[in-house]
């Protein structure tokens, strides 16, 4: 299992990039981990030793975080990024993680490593945290900020396939987000929406509200990009904001002090399931190939994590899967 790692793309590249790629290579000797990027300066993060499932394919340019997608990707041939997609399109890896510019990893999925025959627009897809540790998976979440509704329904079938194939659930049930649970609900996008969703074959539950997502009322949860991205950045929001008052409060005093101490094993529990480190990555999903963006201030953990995730995605042949349901349907 082939996995090219844009080595310069997020906030710690390249040496927690680097670092995060080893510490999967041995943990996981079954990948080949491809650091795409300057070898110069790759070369020296490697200690002075090349593990055998390690090597580096030589890429001198970068695509920076402000820079306008579409044109960094045309013009910016030999970046990190976008010869790492090459590698996936050319069959020389099987998938491709970066923590770049999130425009131009979407780009590149559509122009360099191609749409998945029978799919629109390819989605973002992520597992957000539910109390009961299942997860649920949300798309879209940013790749497309409109969307219609015949490209819900596929971004539905994207995400059962792949929580069928990788996550191992029986027909997943599927929800479509929206201000109510009743059935007539919505703007004309969601009621157009559920009207195809109730008559295609998938397991569909009907609407859900933002509120009860992390109860885990359903397996895929459906929305266009722009209220899917408010909703997981209101999510992340929130868990960050809780972990900084209970801090803030537990050091009020010694008694609070105290009190804190004997509830850190929960906390920290707390913290972990909540924390996108520990999830690995978002997923292209619907493009010829599998591509996951890594969250931009992704650190080492994050890293192996998302090459984890990946490597799951890889075992299971979801891309397959997907490509061989959606040209059946």
């Amino acid at each position: 299992m082939r996995i090219a790692i844009d080595a310069m793309g997020g906030d710690h590249a390249p040496n927690l990039i680097v670092k995060g790629a080893l510490d999967a290579a041995a943990q996981w000797t079954d990948i080949q981990v491809i650091l795409v990027g300057d070898s110069a300066v790759i070369e020296p993060l490697l200690q002075g030793s090349m593990p055998s499932n390690v090597r580096i394919e030589h890429a001198e340019e970068v695509i920076g975080p402000d820079e306008e997608p579409v044109k960094a990707v045309r013009r910016k041939k030999r970046s990190s990024m976008v010869v790492a997609g090459q590698l996936v399109r050319e069959g020389q890896a099987d998938a491709m993680i970066s923590a770049g510019n999130t425009g131009a990893l979407m780009t590149t999925g559509l122009l360099v490593v191609g749409r998945m025959e029978g799919i629109e627009r390819p989605a973002l897809a992520q597992l957000i945290p539910t109390k009961n540790g299942v997860n649920v998976m949300a798309l879209d979440l940013g790749a497309n900020m409109d969307a219609k509704p015949e490209q819900l329904v596929q971004y539905a079938q994207l995400g059962s396939i792949y929580r069928s194939k990788v996550d191992g659930l029986t027909n997943p049930r599927v929800g479509l987000l929206n201000v109510g649970t009743e059935e007539r609900k919505g703007n004309e996008l969601t009621k157009a929406a559920y009207d195809l969703l109730e008559a295609s074959s998938l397991n569909f539950i009907g609407n859900v509200e933002s509120r009860d997502v992390l109860d885990h009322n359903c397996d895929v949860l459906v929305c266009d990009g722009f209220a899917g991205n408010i909703m997981l950045k209101a999510i992340e929001g929130t868990a960050s904001s809780i972990m900084k008052t209970l801090k803030e409060e537990f050091n009020r005093s010694l008694l609070t002090k105290l009190a804190g101490a004997i509830m850190m094993p929960g906390l920290r529990n707390f913290r972990k399931t909540m924390d996108y480190k520990e999830h690995g990555g978002a997923l292209l999903l619907g493009v010829n190939g599998l591509v996951v963006k890594g969250h931009g201030s992704s650190d080492a953990l994050a890293i192996r994590n998302a090459i984890r995730q990946t490597r799951n995605a890889l075992i299971s042949n979801v891309t397959a899967s997907m490509a061989d349901e959606i040209s059946r349907k």
